[in-house]
């Protein structure tokens, strides 16, 4: 399989030089972005050797030296290093466990080899703080956590060979300059194809081998939204049913006008509670990125979200769309052309706020959304899709965004929570399809310049 540049290589390699095996490194993700693949390339490249034990297909008796052996570490490299046919050398060597939820043990022994201090040890794995996956166990606190996701925007480039553009828009955005026209429109091309294919290495690779064939990815994407709805059919059965609906509605839920997930459509009678552990599932497999509600943004976001709204989205915008439209959908009625073209005004806004999302997520923003609700015109007077901030504890400032997939909008709401927020507001920002241009000290950027929030 063809290999993508990926960012996070950059992240294992200060983790191997600040740790000097002192932590293991555990990557969580999704399911089929690409973990073991980088994982193991770091393997390849960094060390004199490297043993990977994959935990999905790991035969009980390499399961069986995590119970025997621990006690005596000498027997247990020997084992490992005899059954892999690798010879393993003292501060020279990496041993990775993969998908290391399926075998928690082995997560638990981490301890044990750190200490040990002879070999360096990096886990993957998706669910990884399921409660099925960490019963029983002492969870390690020699253990350095990291998030991976599916491509970026910007891996997406690389991959494409559109290197050299990245700098450019990044270049723009500090000066506040829109792009040249046409590299403005080169841009929108790639952000679009970005939208359609999105960032599961599979994917990509079947678009870039059929020579930019929608359709090759799209197969790809569909063997992925199967395996993840086999992931949830084997979940504990007193929430599967749940999982499996908000999973399947994620599409309808994003094309109404509030997005939001009202619990007792999904199942009548039903409330938020009910689903509490469904969207700690769907956001700890990182299948979906979930949105919270803010109630007052005036203080830090996390500590005044609510748990009663809840936008879910997918989390890869080319899944989302093969997971909306069916295979006849998408070829009969043309969609990737529509889209391309701009034409495709249904379904634009929730692939385009979705993608929103899954580039914030990917820049390491945790999402909140607000509204307010008016009282005398029985309506939300403020809608803002998504809140960030400076994280700062004492200088504290939040960025409002709001995404507009059309070319004409209002900024009436957006002017009303700047209005009322005026004090903590870092600034403000709407993304739309034009190049970047400045209205009242509003910030409006193309799409691809999320990357620079």
């Amino acid at each position: 399989m063809m290999l993508f540049e990926r960012k996070i290589y950059a992240k294992f390699l200060a983790w191997k030089n600040d740790t000097h095996g002192q932590k293991a490194l555990l990557v969580e993700g999704a399911r089929r972005i690409g973990k073991s693949t980088v994982v193991e390339e770091f393997g390849r490249r960094e060390y004199k050797s490297y043993i990977l034990i994959d935990f999905a297909i790991a035969t009980n008796e390499v399961k069986g030296f995590f119970q025997q052996y621990l006690s005596d570490l000498d027997t247990f490299f020997m084992l490992l290093s005899a059954n892999y046919g690798v010879s393993l050398y003292p501060r020279e060597s990496l041993i990775i466990f993969d998908e290391v939820q399926l075998f928690p043990k082995a997560r638990e022994a981490i301890k044990y080899l750190v200490a040990d201090g002879r070999y360096d040890y990096i886990e993957t794995g998706s669910l990884i703080s399921i409660k099925e996956n960490v019963k029983g166990i002492v969870i390690p606190s020699e253990e350095r956590q990291i998030k991976m996701y599916p491509l970026d925007f910007e891996e997406f480039c690389w991959a494409l060979g559109e290197k050299p553009i990245i700098p450019y828009i990044r270049k723009c955005f500090e000066e506040k300059q829109p792009l040249e026209r046409s590299l403005h429109d080169k841009a929108m091309l790639l952000f679009k194809q970005y939208m359609l294919v999105g960032g599961m290495p599979k994917a990509v690779v079947a678009f870039l081998e059929g020579r930019k064939d929608f359709g090759n990815a799209d197969l790809e994407k569909r063997d992925i939204l199967s395996l993840y709805r086999n992931d949830i059919m084997k979940i504990k059965a007193q929430y599967r049913a749940k999982v499996l609906a908000i999973f399947d509605q994620i599409p309808g839920l994003l094309s109404q006008h509030e997005k939001r997930v009202v619990f007792n459509r999904v199942v009548e009678g039903s409330i938020a509670e009910h689903y509490e552990e469904t969207f700690f599932w769907l956001s700890d497999s990182m299948i979906a990125n979930e949105c919270r509600k803010c109630d007052d943004p005036n203080v830090g976001l996390s500590l005044n979200e609510s748990d009663t709204y809840i936008k879910c989205y997918l989390g890869d915008t080319g899944l989302l769309v093969s997971h909306a439209f069916d295979e006849n959908e998408l070829l009969e009625n043309e969609i990737y052309k529509q889209i391309l073209a701009g034409k495709l005004s249904l379904n634009e806004g929730m692939l385009y706020e979705n993608v929103i999302a899954q580039i914030l997520v990917a820049n390491g923003h945790r999402l909140f959304f607000y509204t307010h609700y008016n009282e005398e015109k029985h309506r939300n007077d403020i809608e803002i899709d998504f809140i960030i901030s400076n994280n700062s504890k004492t200088r504290y400032k939040m960025y409002p965004i709001e995404v507009k997939s059309g070319k004409t909008y209002s900024l009436t709401s957006l002017n009303r929570f700047i209005e009322k927020y005026k004090q903590r507001i870092g600034g403000a920002y709407v993304i739309h399809p034009k190049n970047l241009i400045e209205k009242n000290g509003i910030l409006c950027i193309p799409p691809y310049m999320t990357i620079c929030l």
